[in-house]
């Protein structure tokens, strides 16, 4: 990857991730597929000014759906749990 501004797609706004953040003050992103952990932990401290501790990735695949008579499936996507050393960020303020 070499636009940094391209891999990071969004926050993931879901119940576990708001448990990790209170808990561990992990955040969960949603990342570009072809993206690495390093390409991840820079993008992160570039764009939100923290200190980046470490970073875990994991490949979620797609979900069969079911529209009329037509069975499809939605993208493969990948998500980072990102764990922070310094700073924080606060999705829910902004919502």
């Amino acid at each position: 990857m070499k636009n940094i501004y391209g891999v990071l797609k969004g926050p993931c706004l879901t119940e576990k991730a708001a448990l990790l953040q209170e808990e561990d003050g992990a955040i969960v992103f949603k990342v570009h597929p072809k993206a690495n952990k390093i390409e991840i932990k820079k993008a992160v401290e570039l764009m939100f000014n923290v200190k980046v501790k470490d970073v875990r990735t994991a490949n979620m695949h797609g979900k069969q759906k079911r529209v009329g008579q037509k069975i499809g499936m939605t993208n493969d996507w990948k998500k980072a749990y990102v764990t922070l050393s310094e700073g924080e960020i606060n999705f829910a303020d902004e919502l």
